[in-house]
């Protein structure tokens, strides 16, 4: 079903959702078009005053609610997000925790959008400063965090005091109508989220961007979507923040521990199947540790169990969809019979029921190098590509050496190193032996081609608000 003006609305058009670690059909979500679209944004219009015109303690109160009942909730949706986007139950909970950080903060960042007065050039002159909503938002999220990049975009913009209108992914709308029923059940008022789903985005996405009453438009998923919707969005000059794709950097130094280092690098590579845009892409080890680096890694990866996540011991579930295991094995094969090494893995999963899947083994490939395809493309998929260095002075060159900014790993026990190394980096985070560089009080967000804005953080507010002058003469 849509969620439109407060009330949930079928539709005689509905398409299948299948769970991708066995095939099955698990439900369905109603088929949404351009009519829904326009309908959503009438609602979000027409609620928009109103809403903004609730105090800050209200709209915080709101959001309180909605944390409560999701915190309530949370077994039933990591449960849910495990059946519809396969990732294991221990991280689908980590996820849920995750999300409902970001309604907490932003409940209490609510009431605190603040003003200021400014000292004016002339005596009779006054100048005051306002931060006022900037209107309705559109909202358009992905599959592999369905629920968190539903919070980390809807806490800010109802703090704020926007009005909302959302396309889920296609692939995961059950997770996005169970995080409508919590907002419906918390009493967020009448069109104040809205909410359509379809399997084909475009006719919902051109008629958020061309409508002039739309704002903003805010979109996490990948680099070459993202320019084609900021393209659409300049016509009527609305607020865009991207979050997209990533091209991370790991670099492990000589005098960092290479098994600290490595358990870290299998930690975070194989997040969520490596299906996470700060996922590491290219894993630069120093010569000098390369051995033990590049045993320990394995020796971890190999030990990952593949399957369905509500299993007991999965930490690997399966790809979204069949292109994207097409992809992980062509950057294998490629980077195979360029030279490069698989030390594990290296193959589709096929047995004990995994061919019912889109399951690919962990893989971690050695003698990996710049003219191979995985060196310079993202894989998004459960690969662990290892480069050697030997010089500190061009590793910044080769980390830097990409279209992307997102995220970017060092692990090293210089301090002067690992300051130096983090100024030089040009993405927008930088974790330093720390392998989780994110929460909902931190900004997230990257630099060139990884995107636009800032989710998270009191920043994160500021995406949805418009900065008001107010002079007068006294």
């Amino acid at each position: 079903m849509h969620y439109i003006d407060g009330n949930w609305i079928d539709s005689d058009r509905s398409f299948d959702i299948t769970n991708p670690a066995t095939g099955e059909t698990i439900g369905s979500a109603a088929e949404g078009g351009a009519t829904e679209a326009s309908a959503a944004t009438e609602a979000a219009d027409r609620a928009f005053d109103s809403w903004a015109g609730q105090t800050a303690y209200s709209r915080s109160e709101t959001l309180y609610t909605a944390w409560r009942l999701m915190t309530e909730r949370s077994d039933d949706l990591a449960q849910l997000m495990t059946l519809e986007q396969g990732k294991p139950l221990k991280a689908a909970r980590n996820e849920v925790k995750y999300a409902a950080d970001f309604l907490l903060w932003y409940a209490e960042e609510a009431k605190r959008v603040y003003g200021e007065t400014i000292p004016a050039p002339r005596p009779d002159q006054r100048f005051l400063v306002m931060r006022q909503p900037v209107g309705v938002c559109a909202a358009i999220t992905p599959w592999n965090y369905p629920i968190s990049m539903l919070t980390r975009k809807i806490g800010p913009a109802l703090a704020a005091g926007c009005t909302m209108v959302l396309k889920p992914a296609e692939q995961t709308p059950l997770c996005a109508r169970a995080m409508f029923e919590v907002f419906h059940d918390a009493g967020v008022p009448a069109g104040v989220v809205n909410m359509v789903t379809a399997s084909d985005p475009v006719p919902i996405g051109t008629s958020w961007l061309t409508d002039p009453r739309v704002r903003k438009l805010t979109f996490t998923g990948s680099t070459e979507v993202g320019k084609l919707l900021a393209g659409q969005a300049a016509p009527t000059m609305k607020r865009v923040s991207m979050e997209l794709g990533g091209h991370a950097p790991f670099i492990v130094f000589d005098d960092a521990d290479p098994v600290h280092a490595a358990k870290g690098a299998s930690l975070v590579k194989f997040l969520n199947t490596g299906q996470a845009c700060i996922s590491p892409n290219r894993i630069y080890v120093q010569r000098s540790i390369a051995e033990p680096f590049i045993a320990t890694l394995t020796e971890r990866v190999a030990k990952m169990k593949a399957g369905v996540g509500s299993e007991a011991g999965v930490s690997i579930g399966p790809l979204v969809d069949q292109p994207s295991i097409d992809k992980v094995d062509r950057q294998v094969q490629d980077a195979v019979a360029k030279g490069a090494t698989v030390e594990t893995g290296g193959r589709r999963l096929t047995e004990d029921g995994l061919d019912r899947g889109l399951f690919y083994a962990p893989t971690v490939l050695s003698g990996v190098t710049g003219e191979m395809v995985i060196h310079c493309e993202e894989t998004f998929g459960p690969v662990a590509p290892i480069i050697i260095f030997d010089d500190d002075d061009d590793i910044l060159a080769k980390a830097n050496d990409t279209a992307y900014g997102l995220a970017a790993y060092i692990y090293t026990r210089d301090i002067s190193r690992a300051w130096r190394i983090a100024e030089g980096l040009r993405f927008g985070i930088i974790g330093i032996n720390d392998i989780n560089p994110t929460a909902a009080a931190a900004p997230f967000g990257g630099v060139k081609e990884s995107g636009l804005g800032r989710e998270g953080g009191h920043v994160g507010l500021d995406e949805y608000l418009d900065t008001k002058l107010v002079g007068w003469s006294v």
